[in-house]
């Protein structure tokens, strides 16, 4: 069926975990001045909100926006699929490969307009159309442009003084809480191995390629909330002294060693006197020889674009850094220094076609790294963690803008990690909670009122778009709530989750000799088990591996486990944790059944949910905040200035933008348009 379309050219900003109730909080006091021109020039719901997909986490609710589908229909109902061996492991899908149902881009694209998807998770990598039209970058995990395929070294703080006596390195220092960042006292963790486990989880590609991931979430230690909050960076201790044996050092300068590469790569920097004398300056060079510097920082700026060799695994190649200045004493006795991440240039594995990624570099520049560490500690997020997103926004929009203006894409759909990736290190720490009582809640609330601006700037870079008869689309997967209560053990989405499944019987743990539970189910005892922020299977014969429960008794146990959970009270308010129970069939009502969910869906009550993940979209948190995702379009074929009262879903997404855009639906679609804002009857 053809129809007429309202829009020639359509890009859609999502914001992964942005949230419309903080943002109606930051536009009522005049904090995000963008996105209300974008709410002024068109149409939302008065409380900007969307009604999220369930389960609330990433990937579904990324592959729901594309496909108009639930996650029970398109098939990725968490970060992980059930691994198809063990109850207890789960194998990587965030591939489009594992995904059921029909993306809007490939429609788009066969249709004849130039489509460019950036960086969407879930279902957009590898590309799942073979048109011309379709270029593809990234989408395999949530973070940042190529993160999770080309980093090379992991990020530093580099400490220098003339009472440091000889040049040191202790890698992924998972520094303590309230401990600042001079760390001189390296005798504990040099001869520590490195374990890169998490890294090559999270950054690597080994999850990728189908192997299973076997993670026991059996206490708060255990929870990516507290491992996401911890501050872990290599360390370099080197000696601060007058300069002696360079090429070309300026007078008066200073010199100490930077390690890099897991210490095997030096690099000597200076530290430079300005004309009255004080140093306010660091350059940083190949080595002494070096006519010019790698590069020179000044205090107080971050620079990115930094490129130096980098050896990993006795290979070296170039790389992209991040580097900025900590401290740097005026008298020249001391100087911190900060070193990000690095990032292989030449990898372009996930960008199609590659052409494209050549394009990026050449004319907007190469991909900066993001940094990944602050959490607990203020400084570091204050100057480290937040400026780094300020220049990866401004890469990105610069990328999209140049896709617009010098490559002709008419349909964009991208994606942006700033809020979330924040949220997971630090929402947590914005109300004073008994475990981070070292933390101020005021400091933290205003960083995500940073965060929240910082997006507004992003969408800033776009306003203009709408006197050139484009149409945009505002929107996210889902929010992120500052937590009222530290979370039961249940509804974790990185691994199995034992203790409330423990205390209710159905979950056994084998014991060490002393009683205490051990990281290995005991199979011959376990009925059920919960894994994947919220589903519970039943270890049932002829099914499972170790199957000990008869499939006569399904129902009857199910009936139980739900009973159990909905009686289940925290230990430490003495209140309900569980907020809705239903079996597979019945959980058809959310979107939420089918193969790829588990035997019973649950979700976690609002007060004792997560940042996301384990509750529904509706749930509220403290600080003004949701797990809700915001709407808000603006543009040709949208009404200008219109509140509806609609209430909007995510499955609701596709066949709107197919609409706009005088398409047919998803295959799969189970949405409807949102024909209330459209400028015209349809």
């Amino acid at each position: 069926m053809k129809r007429k379309a309202l829009t020639n050219k359509l890009l859609v900003l999502g914001v992964d975990g942005m949230d419309p109730r903080i943002s109606k909080k930051f536009l009522a006091e005049g904090k995000m001045p963008n996105l209300q021109k974008f709410i002024d020039r068109g149409a939302a719901r008065e409380d900007i909100r969307l009604l999220g997909a369930i389960p609330t986490i990433t990937p579904p609710c990324w592959t729901t926006l594309a496909t108009g589908a639930y996650p029970g229909t398109h098939g990725i109902t968490c970060y992980w699929r059930q691994s198809p061996e063990s109850l207890d492991a789960v194998v990587y899908n965030m591939d489009s490969r594992n995904c059921l149902a029909e993306q809007v881009w490939n429609i788009s694209a066969e249709a004849g307009m130039k489509t460019l998807v950036w960086h969407w998770p879930g279902s957009s990598w590898p590309p799942t159309s073979h048109s011309e039209n379709l270029s593809v970058v990234d989408g395999t995990q949530p973070g940042s442009v190529n993160m999770g395929v080309a980093q090379l070294d992991w990020e530093k703080v580099i400490v220098a003084t003339p009472e440091i006596k000889e040049v040191r390195y202790a890698p992924r220092v998972d520094k303590p809480a309230g401990v600042g960042c001079i760390i001189t006292d390296l005798e504990d963790t040099l001869d520590n191995d490195v374990d890169d486990e998490m890294m090559e989880l999270w950054w690597g590609d080994t999850a990728r390629q189908g192997g299973e991931i076997r993670t026991y979430v059996m206490d708060d230690e255990d929870t990516e909330v507290v491992i996401g909050s911890k501050v872990a960076y290599d360390i370099v201790n080197s000696p601060l002294k007058d300069a002696a044996g360079w090429a070309n050092a300026p007078a008066g300068s200073k010199e100490f060693t930077i390690l890099t590469s897991g210490g095997v790569m030096r690099r000597p920097a200076l530290i430079l006197k300005n004309q009255a004398g004080e140093y306010d300056r660091v350059a940083i060079y190949k080595n002494k020889k070096a006519e010019t510097p790698i590069v020179v920082l000044e205090c107080g700026k971050m620079v990115t674009g930094i490129i130096d060799d980098v050896t990993k695994k006795e290979v070296t190649k170039p790389a992209c850094r991040s580097m900025k200045i900590l401290e740097l004493d005026p008298a020249g006795n001391k100087v911190r220094l900060w070193i990000s991440n690095a990032l292989d240039i030449s990898n372009d594995m996930l960008w199609h076609p590659k052409s494209l990624y050549q394009e990026i570099k050449s004319n907007v520049g190469e991909v900066p790294p993001v940094s990944l560490i602050g959490g607990e500690d203020d400084e570091l997020v204050g100057e480290i963690f937040e400026p780094s997103w300020d220049l990866y926004n401004k890469w990105q929009a610069d990328c999209l803008n140049y896709a617009i203006k010098e490559k002709g894409y008419e349909v964009i759909l991208s994606h942006l990690h700033n809020i979330d990736c924040a949220g997971h290190q630090l929402w947590h720490l914005g109300k004073t909670l008994p475990p981070w009582n070292y933390t101020d809640e005021k400091t933290y609330q205003g960083f995500i009122e940073k965060f929240y601006t910082q997006t507004d700037k992003y969408f800033g870079e776009f306003l203009y778009l709408l006197d050139e008869g484009w149409t945009v689309l505002i929107l996210s997967d889902h929010g992120l709530i500052v937590g009222e209560n530290v979370p039961p053990i249940i509804g974790e989405y990185g691994g199995l989750n034992t203790k409330v499944m423990e205390k209710l019987g159905y979950t056994v743990m084998k014991k060490d000799e002393n009683g205490n539970s051990i990281r290995e189910v005991d199979w011959e005892k376990t009925r059920a088990v919960q894994i994947r922020s919220n589903y519970i299977y039943i270890n049932l014969k002829g099914r499972d591996k170790y199957g000990i429960v008869d499939p006569k008794d399904k129902y009857d146990l199910e009936e139980q486990i739900i009973s159990d959970l909905y009686n289940y009270r925290d230990e430490r308010t003495g209140k309900r944790v569980i907020g809705i129970c239903l079996r597979n069939k019945d959980a058809v009502l959310i979107g939420t059944n089918g193969p790829e969910c588990g035997d019973i869906f649950f979700s976690v009550e609002e007060g004792y949910n997560r940042l996301h993940g384990d509750s529904i979209s509706t749930s509220e948190g403290y600080f003004d905040t949701s797990v809700s995702p915001v709407f808000v379009a603006a543009g040709s074929g949208i009404k200008e200035g219109f509140t509806t009262e609609r209430t909007i879903r995510q499955v609701d997404v596709a066949p709107s933008i197919s609409v706009l855009l005088g398409l047919r639906f998803p295959a799969q679609c189970e949405g409807a348009p949102i024909y209330q804002i459209f400028s015209e009857d349809i």
